[in-house]
């Protein structure tokens, strides 16, 4: 595939954080005489956009997804002793209270 300024401009946008995206866009809503502001505003826009997405204590996807595969790991082992103990129960004849089984 020929490399085209198209290509290289899809691999850029690509390559850029929302963030980046974000402050990009709001610097072409200025008018056309204040293009010397854009790269100050862009980069205030930047900064303020991470600061107050910082303060929202929110996790990345990588956090979010490895913390999903610990809780689906923690399910199975969950489920595994729960059947354990069931098996147990049956072999000393304890009669299970199904209310605290919390199905």
């Amino acid at each position: 595939m020929p490399h085209t300024r198209a290509n290289a401009a899809e691999a850029e946008a690509m390559n850029r954080s929302p963030l980046d995206d974000l402050a990009e866009r709001l610097g072409r809503l200025l008018p056309e005489g204040a293009h010397e502001m854009r790269a100050d505003f862009e980069r205030n826009a930047r900064a303020t956009l991470q600061s107050a997405l910082s303060r929202m204590d929110l996790v990345t996807r990588e956090e979010f997804d490895v913390q999903s595969e610990v809780l689906a790991r923690t399910r199975e082992q969950l489920e595994a002793l729960e059947t354990r103990v069931v098996a147990l129960e049956e072999q000393l004849g304890i009669q299970r209270d199904e209310t605290v089984d919390g199905d």
